[in-house]
């Protein structure tokens, strides 16, 4: 017993001698702390996170002389050598770089690194910088990085983003949208909604991230193109609290919140971190409907001696108008004039606002009004752990529920779908008929046979959606003579179900913004009247899609993360299966019962008579990633990486042709893709160059149409395509506190292979080889000045879109954009705690309102020689004033 007891004596006075206590602070050039800041000991997972003060303390059982290293998006990496023996203080002092490529990485990564010392393509934008730039939507946060097209053209939500000259109908099909390393919906192509629907950002980020290349598809939920991440703040040791209010033109008015800090007393280990906005909009484009909402999230961290668990949620209550194509001038493209002589830029109707009629299967409601709304949130549970300083383990685990509704407006797509005169429309829809009546709807007086009018179609999306994830990863660091490996072996899980259920019904308006609509009566030529429109509808053509679909994940992954002294090397493999279920509800007409009882209104309108056709599907493949980089010298890096990936098609374009049977195989589509660049990252010049090649073989495409003047599925089609392309960023600091920053892109992309089927005919055939892709430019830019004293700040810069084709057939080139911004702010000192108050002010599109984002996805053999085409403008100019309180 006394050997015993003199022997765990031993052991203690061991460990306690070997442990080494490294403590200090962190500040900025200005001697202001900087809370959240990474301090990492370099090549190992030692290291902790900066207070609200900028303290930090490191307890390790590591001797010797280490190098410690600090990193924060948007500061210089600055790094020191300290002797791990007892207590120890070392301080540093962060110099500011907005786009420094020395920002840690927190995506696509299992150590601690900065972008400089990844072998991949990463962009970071921090919190600052997005408050500053009161966005739209995810297209203004995204639009200047490179390899980037981001479309804003629709409004608030549901941006398309096309990645690297990949075909994409858009709505981040190649690239998920995360918060905090989980996606927010782990399954594509359930359904057609875009999943910055479920989400927006707010000040209660740090900032986000987006990693292009291979890589990206080895952790977590996995990607083959990249991963746009956002990480949220959690509190620390002090409070902090910040409270930004956004006026805006047309009617906009946006509070954002955040607070944080410790919960408890002094020596509590708990922070928590609440944050969110309330909003309301008028616009970007006024419609006379509603855009309001809010969303709430919150996070509780309780950090232990060896780890931290935290729990976040989020809910969100939010809606927003969506814009599609409109007609405009076939010569020129720009908007064409409305009967009140202004320019027409949207055609939604608020007179449409609380419709319903009845139908076979009940009173149907549009929920036209709330436009694309979303109700809902997730939870999750994010726990890290060291069982030592070389063996780390992380797991998250995530619950969401979205109740989501996706009402859209397609204007100008009826039988008569361009604008023309009432006298021309009677004449088109009841030839030879004796006279009609015409009034507005809800008022007594008539409408000029001059007038011009459009018949329009409306379409209700109702798209709720839950998901499970969840990931786990064990992450052992081994020493070897030359150097260090981080290996790590993963799993990652998850189910999407989804609903995919469309009512859709046509109206007849006016040719104006926010158009009144139209109540048509006519004689026939056989002497009978008839009543065209009602309430502006003049077609009722209830349910046209009763579809409910679910899909399985699961991955295995197992990386090494390799430091050397000069080298740097990534090596990964994951292999997946998946597995989908399709249920699709039978359609009917309430004609084919030849029900006496029917009156016309419900004559002819659609609805589900509950039957239900079911298939399954499944699929495994692999994917694998070899990357290196090579410290040339204190300032270069050189980096290349190669990559195999994967991707599990879409699964509602597998529609089940009989119980079990789908109408092809599902097979995965395979991608390979290559980089090769050199990073430069100096005290006034930072920036990087890459070259790459992207290649995509036997994707599944689905194109939508009109037929019988319903929205369905027109073509499927097999495509392969070829990119190579070269990237160029930079970040020169020429004189003091002012910045000279752009991006540059530049691709050639192909389509090498297109099969396409006829989806009404059933007939195949092979079109649009060797064209270039749909809605995908040659040339990307940017570049702006921007000018920061820590006082005042300013901003002028320029995101350039190049020309781009409309559709794969290449008929139709879409003139380039330039999207010009203009900003600035002043920051007050406001009390005795270092309170502080920012008024700024930003302008969105200085120059262009007439640009076209896109034309109609939903006309692929749009030829562009009609007299009117149909295309989606950018949005307008818009000014927005800010108010930010840090307190």
């Amino acid at each position: 017993m006394k050997n015993f007891l003199t022997f765990c004596l031993c052991l203690i006075g061991t460990y306690a001698f070997s442990q080494a206590t490294i403590s200090g602070k962190v500040v900025d050039q200005f001697n202001n702390p900087i809370p959240g800041a990474n301090v990492i000991v370099t090549g190992t997972e030692v290291g902790a996170t900066t207070d609200f003060d900028g303290h930090f303390e490191i307890s390790t059982q590591l001797s010797g002389i280490q190098e410690i290293k600090v990193l924060f998006i948007g500061y210089t990496t600055q790094t020191k050598e300290v002797n791990f023996s007892g207590n120890v203080t070392v301080n540093f002092t962060l110099a500011e770089s907005v786009q420094s490529l020395d920002a840690v990485l927190l995506t696509a990564s299992s150590t601690f690194r900065s972008q400089k010392e990844a072998p991949l393509s990463i962009s970071s934008v921090r919190q600052k910088e997005i408050t500053k730039l009161s966005a739209n939507s995810q297209a203004d946060i995204l639009r200047s990085i490179p390899g980037i097209t981001a479309e804003g053209g629709g409004g608030e939500t549901a941006t398309n983003v096309f990645v690297r000259g990949l075909p994409s109908g858009g709505q981040y099909v190649f690239n998920p949208l995360q918060y905090d390393g989980m996606p927010l919906m782990s399954t594509f192509g359930l359904n057609s909604s875009a999943h910055d629907v479920y989400a927006r950002p707010d000040i209660g980020f740090k900032g986000v991230e987006f990693v292009r290349g291979g890589a990206a598809v080895l952790y977590g939920a996995g990607s083959v193109a990249g991963i746009i991440n956002y990480t949220s703040k959690t509190g620390d040791s002090n409070a902090e609290n910040i409270l930004n209010v956004e006026w805006a033109d047309k009617g906009r008015l946006k509070t954002d919140f955040y607070s944080g800090g410790k919960l408890g007393g002094d020596d509590s280990n708990t922070y928590y971190a609440f944050t969110g906005f309330v909003r309301k909009d008028d616009g970007p484009i006024e419609t006379g409907l509603p855009t309001k909402g809010v969303q709430f999230r919150a996070n509780i961290k309780k950090k232990f001696e060896n780890g931290s668990f935290t729990v976040h949620g989020q809910f969100i209550d939010d809606k927003a108008q969506f814009f599609l194509p409109l007609p405009l001038d076939g010569a020129n493209r720009t908007r064409l004039n409305g009967n009140d002589g202004k320019k027409v830029s949207q055609l939604l109707s608020g007179e449409l606002a609380h419709t319903s009629f009845l139908t076979p299967g009940g009173v149907y409601e549009s929920p036209i009004e709330d436009g694309v709304y979303t109700q809902g949130g997730y939870v999750m549970g994010d726990f890290n752990y060291n069982f030592s300083d070389d063996l780390t383990f992380k797991s998250k685990v995530k619950y969401a529920n979205y109740k989501h509704n996706f009402a859209l407006y397609i204007g100008g797509n009826g039988a008569n779908n361009n604008p023309m005169t009432l006298n021309q429309y009677v004449a088109n829809v009841a030839p030879g008929n004796l006279g009609y009546n015409a009034s507005y709807q809800g008022t007594t007086g008539s409408i000029n046979g001059s007038d011009l009018v459009l018949d329009n179609l409306h379409i209700d999306r109702l798209r709720p959606m839950t998901d499970y994830s969840g990931e786990a990863s064990l992450t052992k660091t081994v020493e070897s003579e030359n150097g260090t490996h981080n290996i790590t072996g993963g799993v990652y899980l998850a189910r999407t179900e989804a609903e995919d259920v469309n009512y859709q019904y046509r109206v007849l308006s006016e040719f104006n913004n926010n158009p009144r609509l139209v109540n048509l009566s006519y004689t026939d030529a056989g002497g009978n009247d008839v009543t065209f429109s009602q309430g502006g509808l003049y077609n009722r053509i209830g349910m046209t899609s009763n579809k409910f679909l679910s899909q399985n994940k699961s991955a295995f992954y197992l990386t090494d993360e390799m430091v050397f002294d000069k080298w740097r090397f990534d090596v990964g493999f994951r292999v997946e299966n998946t597995e989908g279920t399709f249920s699709n509800g039978n359609i009917v007409e309430s004609t084919v019962y030849d029900d006496a009882s029917l009156t016309p209104e419900l004559a002819n309108v659609n609805f589900a008579d509950g039957s239900f056709t079911r298939a399954n599907v499944s699929a495994t493949d692999w994917a694998v990633s070899l990357a290196g980089l090579y410290k040339l010298n204190t300032d270069v890096n050189l980096y290349a990486n190669f990559s195999k990936g994967f991707f599990f098609p879409q699964l509602r374009g597998f529609t089940p042709i009989a119980t079990g049977v789908t109408g092809s195989k599902y097979d995965s589509e395979q991608i390979i893709q290559f980089e090769a660049g050199a990073k430069l990252g100096t005290e006034k010049l930072s920036g990087s160059f890459a070259a790459y090649y992207v290649g995509l073989s036997d994707r599944i495409k689905i194109d939508q149409g009109f037929v019988g003047g319903s929205l369905v599925d027109l073509t499927r089609s097999e495509q392969s395509t070829s990119t190579i392309g070269a990237e160029l960023t930079f970040d020169w600091s020429f004189a003091e506190y002012l910045s000279l920053r752009g991006t540059s892109t530049y691709q050639a992309h192909e389509i090498t292979k297109n099969v396409s089927t006829d989806l009404v005919s059933n007939t195949s055939s092979t079109t649009n080889e060797g064209n270039e892709l749909a809605r995908q430019p040659n040339f990307l830019g940017s570049i702006g000045m921007y000018y920061d004293n820590s006082k005042i700040d300013a901003l002028f810069s320029f995101n350039y879109t190049g020309s781009k084709f409309a559709a794969d057939n290449n008929t139709v080139e879409l003139d380039a954009i330039t999207i010009a911004r203009l900003g600035a702010g002043y920051l007050f000192d406001m009390g005795e705690n270092e309170e502080t108050l920012r008024l700024g002010f930003s302008v969105f599109n200085l120059f262009d309102d007439d640009g076209v984002t896109e034309g109609d996805p939903r006309n692929v053999n749009q030829s562009g020689t009609a007299e009117f085409f149909f295309g989606r403008p950018i949005l307008p100019r818009r000014f927005f004033l800010t108010a930010t309180l840090n307190f």
